[in-house]
């Protein structure tokens, strides 16, 4: 499991068997989410992150997420 990036206690990872469509997990203190990036950002899934956590990590996939998609293609298309 990479970690593609570590902020503000955030880490950003995929899982070596990952699938279609292109998306990132987040977990950090126990809780758990996962984005899809394309063909937009999007919650798909969120265990125990709070309201403002989520829309916290949707921003910082918003800012990073050409380095996110570079590192999904990097890492599952090399």
């Amino acid at each position: 499991m990479p970690t593609i990036l570590l902020i503000n206690g955030f880490r950003f990872f995929f899982y070596m068997n990952e699938h279609l469509p292109i998306h990132v997990h987040i977990s950090k203190a126990g809780c758990k989410a996962k984005l899809e990036l394309l063909p937009e950002i999007k919650l798909v899934r969120n265990q125990g992150f709070k309201v403002k956590e989520v829309k916290e990590i949707i921003q910082l996939t918003i800012e990073n997420s050409e380095h996110l998609i570079q590192k999904w293609h990097e890492t599952f298309n090399p």
